[in-house]
């Protein structure tokens, strides 16, 4: 049977796949949801209130995007070979379809960029990702552990070093606007992300069904996520971080007086400090260095890097035992994180088209956008099989990978 020939009924209805790990997949949509969260506001939230609903959308805000990446990284080592990298041949092949779905997750984003939703699309960064991470396909997981870990410590200080070199172009454009962007300056930038990347390649390479293997992911996770965002707090509140940042916008407004300013004015300025803090998106400011030790999301520091990894390895602990131990009932989740990438579009395309109605903030839109995927990709699921958008990048990535290595195939002799 043709690769491109239609599943059967039996394909169809095996569920799990073989060899698919399901709760790789329910990870998938918690990454999703969570971006759902963030794009449609915090009252959008209709079965919490108040605090909690803020607590909740906070808890979206950054993780979801790095879970989402983070998880990426996963795939990509699971597609070439999991715990056992392939062969050249086979990394070859692997290759080559990776760079086909990069082409078309960069026309995709692009496209979505014109529908002019008021989200920042991370598709054409993600096409970046995959491009990036092809030398890394052959290494194994204490290599690429160790590459991720040098991306933490390295990325941001040297993105806050050039940047404050060249200038810092200040808040970034929701869109791509050259390799400025996309390695230094954008919402989602190289020198931060790609540490989720290599960080979950270096996960995929373990076996993750292995009880001891997800236990020590999430110990590991556990431990991560206290150093970034316990260490930030520590060195940002007992030890005086947000009060030399403080200092820093004093100086902004009153010069070198900035030590005789009314204490009034400085509370007032501490309360600007905390709530630019809480507001970046995919760096800090380069007016001062104390901006390398918040863990804000979307700061894209060395501590909110290794707090968004220690928390997307005990999300994938937790939905790889949950997987287990639930079966069939996490198929809904399974389903929509089996399509993702259908979901994600399918979501900025329903944003797009409400249009401003998108951020009228009635309550319950949250829920309905969750339960409206939940129901799409479950039928799908049963009657279809593979999403939409996977099955369309599945078909054009093996037949490029066809043409490809049967153009680079020597000619037989007669």
């Amino acid at each position: 049977m043709s690769r491109l020939a239609p599943e059967t009924r039996t394909q169809r209805s095996a569920w799990p796949e073989p060899g698919r790990l399901v709760g790789v997949d329910v990870a998938r949509s918690i990454a999703v949801f969570g971006m759902f969260t963030v794009h449609l506001g915090v009252g959008s939230i209709g079965l919490l209130d108040g605090p909690a609903a803020e607590a909740f959308h906070e808890l979206a805000r950054g993780r979801s995007s790095a879970l989402f990446a983070f998880l990426a990284g996963v795939s990509l080592a699971l597609l070439s070979g999991g715990a056992h990298p392939s062969s050249d041949a086979s990394r070859r092949r692997v290759g080559v379809k990776i760079a086909v779905r990069a082409m078309a997750l960069t026309l995709l984003g692009m496209f979505l960029d014109l529908l002019g939703a008021p989200i920042a699309i991370i598709l054409v960064y993600y096409a970046g990702y995959f491009l990036l991470a092809l030398p890394l396909l052959r290494l194994g997981a204490g290599a690429l552990a160790g590459i991720a870990a040098a991306i933490a410590l390295l990325g941001p200080q040297l993105s806050f070093l050039i940047r404050s070199l060249i200038g810092d172009p200040g808040a970034p454009a929701a869109s791509i606007d050259g390799l400025g962007d996309f390695f230094l300056s954008g919402y989602y930038p190289a020198c931060t992300f790609m540490a989720f990347v290599v960080a979950g390649m270096a996960v995929g390479r373990l076996d993750l069904r292995s009880a001891p293997a997800r236990a020590g992911l999430a110990g590991t996770g556990l431990v991560l996520a206290a150093l970034g965002y316990g260490g930030s707090w520590l060195l940002m509140h007992p030890l005086g971080g947000v009060d030399r940042l403080t200092r820093t916008l004093a100086a902004q407004y009153y010069g070198t007086a900035a030590e005789t300013a009314p204490a009034e004015d400085l509370l007032l300025l501490g309360d600007l400090t905390l709530e630019e803090i809480a507001s970046l998106h995919g760096t800090v400011p380069t007016d001062s260095p104390f901006w390398l030790l918040v863990a804000s999301p979307h700061s894209g520091t060395t501590f909110e890097i290794a707090g968004a990894v220690g928390t997307a390895l005990v999300v994938l602990a937790a939905c790889l035992f949950l997987a287990d131990l639930l079966h069939r009932g996490v198929f809904p989740l399974a389903a929509a994180g089996s399509m993702v990438l259908t979901v994600y579009v399918g979501h900025v395309v329903v944003i797009a088209m409400l249009g401003g109605s998108s951020y009228d903030f009635s309550p319950f839109r949250l829920e309905l956008f969750v339960l409206g995927a939940l129901l799409f990709a479950t039928l799908w699921k049963l009657l279809l099989g593979r999403g939409p958008l996977e099955r369309l990048l599945g078909w054009s990535a093996d037949g490029a990978t066809r043409l490809a290595l049967s153009g680079a195939s020597p000619a037989r002799r007669p």
